[in-house]
């Protein structure tokens, strides 16, 4: 799914928890229609505030099994625990390491002894540099199978909800030579600027997006105020094919 230096461009798309059957069945057939390369929902959720929506849990496990089948998409999904690993593993065709997770070593070492593949967040207040070293504690226990994602680091200014560092992109890919995922949806927490750092993460290079959708965001029960509606999403995406183009890029399509 992932390709450093690639003519292929991932676009993963869903919203941010897996909330229903109803919303994510209708994401999934939107995001096959729109042509995308995975879908992604979280099914556990770790949250600063303990009385926010934790997810759906193993609940949601069904769910994901009938998206999947109907569309044919790969599913990405954040992983918060080894316990989970051989459930999860069952359904997820990519686990994803969060921010908050980065620096569980020993998380990252039983990825490593997986062979799914991993996509690695920066931590919320990581170099580079460690989020590098971070790749190695998997890399060394034999699986190779990794994307760094760039999903914006807490910094003074308090406009966006972090600050997307698209420098980022092209220094983790000439000294690692993996691919770099960026998620505007976490890094600006707005939805108005997600759209145009789409774009621009597009333009810097990267392998790929991470973009939170939602049938009606204002009603989603995680990060609605940075999810993209539909429409929204349709009038992203028309762009964002056309600066491709330029650059000699595609956008994989459902590549299982």
């Amino acid at each position: 799914m992932f390709a450093s230096n690639s003519s292929r461009f991932s676009l993963i798309v869903g919203p941010c928890a897996i909330e229903s059957h109803d919303t994510f069945s209708r994401v999934a057939r939107y995001a096959k229609d729109m042509g995308v390369t995975a879908l992604r929902g979280g099914i556990y959720k770790l949250r600063t505030d303990p009385n926010s929506f934790q997810g759906l849990g193993n609940r949601a496990f069904e769910i994901v099994e009938m998206s999947k089948k109907e569309t044919g998409l790969p599913f990405v999904c954040e992983i918060t625990d080894p316990r989970q690993i051989e459930d999860l593993g069952k359904i997820a065709d990519v686990f994803q390491v969060g921010t908050r997770n980065m620096h569980n070593y020993e998380l990252l070492k039983e990825l490593g002894r997986c062979r799914t593949p991993i996509l690695l967040k920066r931590g919320m207040a990581a170099y580079l540099d460690e989020l590098l070293l971070a790749s190695e504690y998997i890399r060394r226990e034999g699986n190779e199978q990794i994307a760094f994602c760039e999903r914006g680091i807490r910094s003074f200014e308090r406009a966006t909800r972090n600050t997307l560092d698209l420098s980022a992109v092209p220094y983790l890919k000439a000294r690692s030579g993996l691919p770099v995922i960026v998620d505007p949806s976490h890094a600006t927490g707005k939805r108005e600027l997600v759209t145009p750092m789409c774009w621009a993460a597009a333009a810097a290079g990267a392998d790929g997006l991470l973009i939170e959708i939602h049938p009606e965001p204002e009603k989603s029960l995680s990060d609605a105020e940075q999810a993209l509606s539909l429409e929204d999403f349709k009038m992203m995406y028309e762009r964002l094919v056309k600066i491709l183009e330029v650059m000699g890029r595609t956008i994989e399509v459902n590549p299982q």
